[in-house]
């Protein structure tokens, strides 16, 4: 079976023509840079330097994230660093 064409506002079977929308609410299972299940709440340790557009200086390495908020996409981690909501790989993380 072929797979679905991802359309602007959905999905697109390549056979038949069928559309749908993604569920938005599946998160699906987010594992960090060691393997470690995270979960809502969750503090995390940034593992490499992350580049902010916009700002100087950016992230560093050993920065903690407290009580993270997982998000659908391919950024799945939604936390705050000095007061700024950033969105984060969970790559770029370890579990605290």
């Amino acid at each position: 079976m072929p797979e679905p064409l991802v359309a602007e506002d959905g999905y697109e079977c390549a056979t038949c023509g069928h559309e749908w929308f993604a569920d938005v609410d599946a998160i699906g299972e987010v594992r960090d840079v060691n393997g470690n299940v995270l979960v809502d709440g969750d503090d995390v340790v940034v593992v490499m330097d992350l580049k902010l557009d916009g700002k100087s200086g950016g992230v560093k390495v050993g920065t903690k994230v407290k009580s993270i908020r997982l998000v659908p996409g391919d950024h799945p981690i939604d936390g705050k660093i000095n007061g700024r909501g950033i969105l984060i790989m969970a790559d770029k993380v370890k579990k605290a």
